[in-house]
């Protein structure tokens, strides 16, 4: 990157900081600080959404994946169109309904409506500390994009990506503690709008000139890598399964179902994002790892990528783009953020020990509390080697203890707390056993799909043998 480059990044990045303190200032309450007042627009949460949900993390990663396996790496982001669009259709009409009624902030404040108090707290351990993890991976998303492109010198003689890190993580943390989520969804429309211009109208022309043209490109790499087919079938189920679970689930998406004015925004928002994800983001990034493969067979395939914008691009572009991937990194490591911060804030502290009236004085604790996970976040990062690893960890970690009780919660009546409970705490508890130990597990499949299956066997045995009920309403 040249001086003009680096002065377009650091002006991009003092305004995000800006808008985060401008929210930090007209933030009224804890509901405008968590879920943007309740008026946002359908657009901006759409986009929002699949900014949180694709972000640098998934970006870097599926490039990572067309990296090693060509245009089948886009398979990833089909589990956001599935999953986007059959909560739509199944989930947004019913918790809206709710919501209309009782004003509700958080995603256990769903279960606990449902089920009881035990099984929201259950439910915010799992889903604060899934997050925690989260933003960790996207934190070291940030740490190998800025090692890539614009660290040059370290100070002490830190190794770059360790640098980078420190630096990445205090910028996305100061920014999310000032603003809340209506800094996060505003500055996420205009941060995706830049990632998906820089993206597809300058990295890949400019790409594919680089390699030579369409038809260096195309003998280039081996011929599977232009199938669509070049993906193991578990591989395939792996993703569906610790993926398209967590819209159910997802406390960043159910911040976004409240922020919405009414059903039809809600569910306007999930179709556009489900669109973007597939097929717009998913081909553009695997497509983009591949060019990168070309360029550069011998780096460490999350690498490719960030490398790709720093070499194609032309001066004053490559600040713009590097700063685009920045922008769709803090996208979702903000959100996370928030996401974890209310789960602990709202749903354990403030619920059972500070019970406070004052509006301004529980938006400080927020501010703390967010402050504290993003230095949580920032040691989680370090001890991971690969973004996409960080990711799908604490999907798996999540969907495997909440998804099948939230199934129940919604479409079974016979559904009751005590089998919630059991359920989230031995599916959660197995695949995160199954996660430390790294145990070889039969047929390939991922840890989450034997956490779901022990959490599915445990809630109905137990709902059948209580013989309670708690229908929902």
């Amino acid at each position: 990157m040249q001086l003009v480059d680096f002065i377009i990044f650091g002006i991009y990045m003092t305004l995000v900081l800006g808008i985060g303190f401008y929210y930090f200032l007209i933030n009224k309450d804890a509901e405008d600080y968590y879920i943007g007042g309740r008026s946002m627009s359908p657009y901006h949460v759409g986009i929002s959404i699949v900014a949180t949900d694709v972000g640098g993390g998934f970006s870097i990663g599926l490039g990572g994946l067309g990296f090693v396996m060509g245009i089948s790496g886009s398979w990833l982001l089909f589990t956001g169109l599935v999953g986007a669009w059959m909560s739509a259709v199944l989930i947004i009409p019913k918790i809206k309904k709710i919501d209309a009624k009782h004003s509700m902030m958080t995603y256990p404040d769903f279960l606990k409506y449902r089920y009881n108090d035990r099984v929201a707290l259950v439910a915010a351990l799992i889903s604060g500390i899934g997050y925690l993890g989260f933003t960790g991976g996207q934190v070291l998303a940030g740490a190998k994009l800025a090692a890539a492109t614009i660290i040059t010198k370290t100070p002490f003689g830190m190794d770059p990506l360790e640098f980078a890190l420190y630096i990445i993580a205090v910028v996305i943390i100061v920014y999310t503690v000032l603003g809340g989520l209506k800094a996060v969804i505003f500055t996420d429309t205009v941060q995706w709008i830049i990632l998906l211009s820089g993206i597809i109208f300058f990295a890949t022309p400019f790409a594919i000139q680089k390699i030579g043209g369409l038809t260096k490109l195309w003998s280039a790499l081996p011929a599977e890598f232009y199938s669509f087919s070049n993906i193991r079938p578990v591989q395939f189920i792996n993703w569906m399964v610790t993926i398209i679970p967590i819209w159910l689930v997802g406390m960043t998406l159910y911040q976004r179902m409240y922020a919405c004015k009414d059903v039809h925004d809600a569910k306007k928002a999930w179709f556009i994002a489900g669109l973007f994800e597939y097929p717009i983001m998913a081909l553009t990034g695997a497509f983009l790892g591949m060019c990168a493969r070309i360029l550069f067979p011998d780096v460490d395939p999350e690498m490719g990528l960030p490398l790709l914008i720093k070499t194609v691009l032309p001066v004053g572009l490559t600040g713009v783009v590097v700063a685009a991937y920045f922008s769709a990194i803090m996208s979702t490591a903000d959100s996370c953020l928030m996401a974890s911060s209310g789960n602990f804030l709202n749903d354990l502290i403030e619920k059972k020990l500070l019970r406070s009236n004052d509006d301004k004085k529980l938006i400080r604790y927020s501010q703390l509390v967010t402050l504290i996970i993003g230095v949580l976040a920032i040691i989680i990062a370090s001890s991971f080697q690969t973004v996409l690893d960080a990711i799908l960890y604490a999907y798996s970690f999540m969907v495997s203890g909440l998804f099948v009780p939230t199934v129940g919660a919604y479409f079974w009546k016979k559904s009751n707390s005590t089998g919630a409970f059991w359920s989230m705490l031995l599916g959660g508890g197995l695949t995160l056993l199954l996660l430390i130990t790294k145990i070889s597990l039969p047929f390939g499949l991922d840890p989450s799909f034997y956490g779901i299956l022990i959490s599915a066997i445990t809630f109905v045995s137990i709902c059948h043998l209580t013989g309670e009920n708690s229908e929902l309403n």
